[in-house]
């Protein structure tokens, strides 16, 4: 976790410069599930670069991330809104403060089960009854992506070896020549069960893929484009 969180501070602008707009494919997430003057919390919010889609709702929103360059990034954007440094481990929330948590590209970045667990746990604990848990997560890259295949091959063979610390389906994937970011693949399978024993009911799963070149909306599982992605619509149950 120190590693994660050192890493975002070392590259915050060029990983923001990357991430300066809305991914079309996720759109619906946000035209179809929110509704007005709703809370909502924005569990690692990085840059803040999906607030304008809360505030064209009159949303209630707060922000919260654990990097602190990352959250200087997203005041100087948005200085209106709501953002602060906190851990999503340990949210700085009362009980049902909330009517949505979203988390989007998230929980793929917290190592180790037992740390997925809690990060749920805690959006469960600030979510109102009823309320929903709207995430996204990287899926296992699919056997065209000969570079990102060897790249979870070479880290499950360390693995087998003895010589990583990391789970299985954990890679460790160059930023350039700075540092090398933490990732969990996850499966759906996985994801689904993880949420159940969080106390989650799943009310939509699906893949999200964009389509190369092509920035509209798009969901299903055509071979293509440049990003994979599961999304979840989770309620929680009391």
């Amino acid at each position: 976790m120190n590693k994660t969180k050192a890493d975002y501070n070392l590259i915050s602008r060029e990983f923001s410069e990357t991430r300066n707009r809305l991914w079309d494919e996720i759109g619906f997430l946000f035209y179809n599930y929110l509704k007005e003057n709703e809370s909502v919390l924005d569990s690692g919010c990085g840059n803040g670069r999906y607030y304008e889609l809360f505030r064209e709702k009159n949303i209630n929103y707060v922000g919260i991330d654990n990097s602190e360059e990352l959250i200087k990034i997203a005041k100087e954007k948005h200085p209106e809104a709501d953002f602060r440094i906190g851990d999503s481990l340990s949210l700085p929330f009362e009980d049902s403060s909330f009517d949505k948590v979203y988390s989007i590209a998230v929980l793929h970045r917290i190592p180790s089960y037992s740390f997925r667990a809690r990060f749920l746990k805690e959006a469960k604990r600030v979510l109102k009854k009823d309320g929903y848990l709207i995430l996204t997560v990287w899926k296992i890259p699919n056997i065209y992506k000969r570079k990102s295949q060897l790249l979870l091959l070479k880290h499950t063979l360390l693995k087998l070896l003895g010589i990583s610390k990391l789970d299985f389906k954990d890679v460790l994937e160059p930023w350039g020549n700075k540092t090398f970011k933490y990732y969990h693949w996850f499966s759906k399978r996985e994801l689904k069960s993880l949420l159940k024993k969080s106390g989650f009911k799943i009310k939509e799963i699906g893949a999200i893929k964009n389509v190369r070149g092509n920035h509209r909306l798009w969901r299903g599982s055509a071979k293509g484009g440049n990003r994979q992605n599961i999304y979840v619509v989770a309620q929680k149950v009391l």
